[in-house]
Formats: C-alpha cells, structure tokens, sequence
C-alpha cells in the first residue's frame, strides 16, 4: 500500500512540477492566487489565442493546481493550493540539508575570520 501511495505523489509531483516549468502557467497561477477569474480574463496579458490559453488551463487542471466551474455561461477558474502544498513539503525535506550546509559554511567563515584577525595563515 506505501508503494502504490509513493507512487501516486510521485506521479502528483511530476504533473505539478511540469505545469510549473512554464512560465505562462506560472503567470497564470499568480493570477489566480487573487481570486477566481474567468479564461477570457486570463487570456487578457497573453499574446496567445483562447485556445492557446485553454490548453495551458488544462495542463494545470490535469496537475490539480486549478478547477473550473460552471455558472450559467460563466466558467470561472479557481486555484487550488493542495498540490503547491505537496511540492512545498517536498522541497522542505531538503531543508535540514540545506540549513546543515549553511552552519557548516558559517563556522568556516567564522574560522577563516578568527584567523585573518590573528595573522594566522591558511593551510
């Protein structure tokens, strides 16, 4: 069962990082991180046709990064932050790596310093 649930978020990171490799999609989650809008909305900043346009909405549905609704003939976008989520806790894990390196980084400077201020040379 831990594979198969592996393997589901592996394949969710996947869609979601190869939605976000696009900058007009990237562009297009900005946008929609300040409230639902619809695609012809959307579509406005874009030097690309509606389908165009239409064809990147469906690379992000796909990620689960966005729904679309239907009001009458209204069909308003709407961001849906839980896979942004799944990629923040992945990247997270490299943290404590990250965080590690930057200390070890400091207590050389800081012995690189303490050196320098005491005339001593460097190996």
């Amino acid at each position: 069962m831990k594979e198969i649930e592996t393997a589901t978020s592996s394949e969710h990171l996947d869609r979601t990082f190869a939605a976000l490799a696009d900058p007009t999609r990237r562009a297009i989650l900005a946008r929609l991180s300040r409230g639902e809008t619809s695609v012809t909305e959307l579509a406005e900043p874009f030097e690309m046709s509606l389908p165009a346009v239409s064809k990147h909405l469906k690379v992000l549905q796909r990620a689960g990064l966005i729904e679309q609704g239907r009001e009458a003939q209204w069909r308003p976008c709407r961001l849906k932050a839980e896979r942004l989520k799944e990629v923040a806790d992945w990247v997270g894990d490299y943290r404590k790596f990250w965080e590690e390196s930057f200390d070890r980084l400091d207590e050389y400077l800081r012995e690189l310093q303490g050196k320098k201020d005491t005339g001593e040379e460097r190996p």
